[in-house]
């Protein structure tokens, strides 16, 4: 699953090829994402990892690295 965020994270954020993407990147402040990129971060989980957000849990703190939005995902299958 990791490798899978990680993996989407690559893909679609505005970076450039050599730009090295860390599991503790903040995606947001290094601006890699923007809301529309939030948006597009929601759905791939919604669609590839099955994973429903609630309104409550659509914070920074749960997406702003890959790191944050693994212990979310996990969290959240946990559940």
């Amino acid at each position: 699953m990791e490798d899978k965020i990680k993996d989407y994270v690559k893909r679609t954020a505005a970076v450039s090829a050599n730009f090295s993407i860390n599991n503790d990147t903040l995606l947001f402040e290094e601006g890699l994402f923007d809301s529309m990129g939030f948006m597009s971060l929601i759905n791939f989980l919604q669609e590839e990892l099955k994973i429903q957000p609630n309104d409550d849990e659509l914070v920074v703190e749960n997406f702003e690295s890959i790191n944050a939005i693994v212990a979310y995902v996990n969290k959240k299958q946990a559940a």
